[in-house]
């Protein structure tokens, strides 16, 4: 997994325009929503809000902005009616993409991102049918430049908590643990202030697959522009060596 860590997609997408910013605002939101409703609005007794709301603040969204989003969403908690649902499918040569979506029209958003793979001259599978060529694990980006502490230390903290792996890249450490075990990992991490750049629970791909034709990539990232634009989409994962 060396030399394909995320954190160098993460700074990416911390570096794009307001827009950008206003959807990821937009995706926490429904997000913190959702966590209020199965949980509650007390992020002490709602560890899935507490991950929500460490997510918000990795992305610079305002404290006040939070709270409010946290009142409006109990306040309205019958009203929430937003769904997570995935779909899955092709990119050209056969690039294997995983689209998440948190909607609250499932027609829509099922026919925006048929609409995005077919713009790139891909097409949507079945459930399934790339799913078995990633593994879904738990994966947590501490930036080197954030954490001051001894890289032992972190790698024996994230290890006693359940993490499965460690692993050191030139700008960042990557912790991965078993989906199940994530929630520990973060837990252990977040009490000892560790800063993390990005926590979740995600698809890393087994394989990774490189594309030299031009008019491939134009078409990939045409399917990913248009799918990052769509406000239902919470994650893509996909196994294009970038």
């Amino acid at each position: 997994m060396s030399g394909h860590s995320k954190f160098a997609n993460i700074k990416h997408k911390k570096e794009k325009n307001d827009a950008a910013k206003g959807k990821i605002f937009t995706i926490i939101g429904r997000e913190i929503a959702v966590a209020v409703k199965e949980g509650g609005p007390d992020p002490a007794n709602n560890f899935k809000l507490a991950q929500v709301i460490a997510k918000a603040k990795s992305n610079n969204m305002p404290n006040d902005t939070i709270e409010r989003g946290i009142k409006k969403a109990a306040g309205d908690v019958g009203n929430v009616n937003y769904k997570y649902v995935t779909y899955e499918g092709y990119g050209p040569k056969g690039i294997a993409i995983i689209v998440d979506a948190l909607t609250d029209n499932q027609n829509r958003t099922a026919a925006n991102v048929r609409n995005a793979f077919t713009k790139g001259y891909g097409n949507m599978g079945t459930t399934g049918c790339v799913s078995f060529m990633f593994d879904q694990k738990g994966q947590i980006i501490v930036d080197k430049e954030e954490y001051e502490g001894d890289s032992d230390e972190l790698m024996m903290l994230s290890l006693d908590a359940g993490a499965e792996d460690f692993i050191e890249e030139d700008d960042s450490f990557e912790i991965i643990t078993a989906p199940d075990d994530f929630d520990a990992v973060l837990k252990a991490l977040t009490d000892a202030n560790i800063p993390m750049i990005s926590s979740e629970v995600t698809f890393i791909p087994q394989n990774y697959v490189s594309l030299t034709d031009e008019q491939d990539i134009k078409n990939i990232q045409k399917t990913l522009d248009l799918l990052d634009e769509d406000d239902d989409v919470q994650a893509v994962y996909h196994n294009w060596d970038e």
